[in-house]
């Protein structure tokens, strides 16, 4: 089959490797019908990601076919679309009892890592892929939900309302300042409005994704390239600041933006993938009683999600941009990694 294959920062190839097998009676093999890339593909690119190692096949979003099932799979059937989250979970483990999927105990990949696909086995940006732990990692595709929409819920759906909207601790009346317009960014701002949030603050560099975030939810957008960007969030609050800010793009400079626009008592959510070290004025931080939360998605709300997009709740599809062959992989990459050239929100490639 064809796969991109990460060759080591800054290389990846389009390429022939052997076909996935059924290696434990828990695993699936599917044919993938539709992914996608994300942005924490292009940070593995960047070699901010060291546990990915040369050869490895990337990706950990999809929407695909079963074409074989190990013997202790009873939840699908042979010809069944199904949805891969993107972090694997065996349900047995204390943390996914707990649903804490992200730090599965299973002996996929790494003990206490639940995100594996891309990452630690090889991943969804294939022909096929094999699915551990198939019965508790995959979900059926409705009739009524396109793969395109589906492969969105493997990942960014869920990291935006869990690690966003969730951590952050939306409530209804909260102003919401979401930094970085980029998907994930974008994922919180379509599901802050399901706790209430009145007011959502797109923050970015990019007034084209500024613009683009008004589809989303964004009821206003600063563009963080002004001298006065701060002075702009704080006038649509009572003059203390937002309720919950979220970065959504792992630099530094972004979670210490946060820092700077959020009122005593409220919440930083970090959702971005950082690759290296941030320094907090904690000389400041800390009497301002502000929590600073992270997190890994668990994806434990992706039924729910899902629920909403098949009922119209949740439109999807301003999230796409651009649509590719699989075969076309290599060119999907240089159109996403040049987003603010192309305007690349999530590019989908089909099978």
């Amino acid at each position: 089959m064809k796969a991109l294959v990460y060759e080591g920062p800054g290389q990846k190839s389009w390429k022939d490797v052997p076909d996935p097998t059924l290696q434990h009676p828990r695993d699936a093999i599917v044919r993938i019908d539709t992914t996608t890339i994300c942005g924490t593909d292009l940070h593995i690119l960047k070699g901010d990601v060291p546990a990915v190692t040369p050869g490895r096949i990337l990706g950990h979003e999809g929407v695909g076919t079963i074409t074989e099932l190990g013997d202790s799979v009873t939840n699908f059937k042979v010809g069944d679309k199904v949805i891969l989250s993107c972090v694997s979970a065996d349900a047995q483990c204390t943390f996914c009892r707990e649903g804490l999927y992200s730090h599965c105990l299973g002996e996929e990949g790494q003990v206490g890592i639940g995100w594996i696909f891309g990452h630690l086995i090889d991943g969804t940006q294939a022909e096929y892929v094999r699915v551990p732990y198939a019965d508790t990692s995959m979900y059926a595709l409705p009739e009524n939900v396109k793969g395109e929409h589906g492969v969105l819920l493997s990942d960014i759906l869920p990291t935006g309302f869990e690690i966003g909207v969730e951590y952050g601790k939306v409530k209804p009346g909260d102003v919401v300042a979401v930094v970085g317009a980029g998907p994930v960014g974008l994922s919180v701002m379509l599901t802050a409005g399901l706790y209430g949030a009145s007011k959502v603050i797109a923050v970015d560099l990019d007034d084209n994704r500024i613009e683009q975030a008004r589809k989303f939810g964004a009821t206003h957008g600063v563009n963080s390239g002004g001298p006065n960007w701060r002075e702009q969030v704080l006038a649509e609050t009572d003059g203390w600041g937002v309720d919950v800010a979220v970065e959504a793009v792992g630099i530094p400079q972004t979670l210490q933006m946060c820092t700077q626009i959020v009122r005593p008592g409220g919440n930083v959510a970090n959702v971005g993938v950082h690759g290296s070290p941030v320094s907090l004025d904690m000389q400041d931080l800390w009497i301002q009683n502000i929590d600073i939360s992270t997190g890994l998605v668990n994806t434990n709300t992706l039924a729910t999600l899902l629920r909403l997009v098949a009922e119209g709740k949740l439109n999807a599809d301003p999230f796409i941009s651009h649509r590719f062959p699989l075969q076309d992989i290599m060119q999907a990459y240089d159109t996403f990694g040049n987003a603010a050239e192309t305007k690349a929100l999530k590019v989908i490639l089909e099978g």
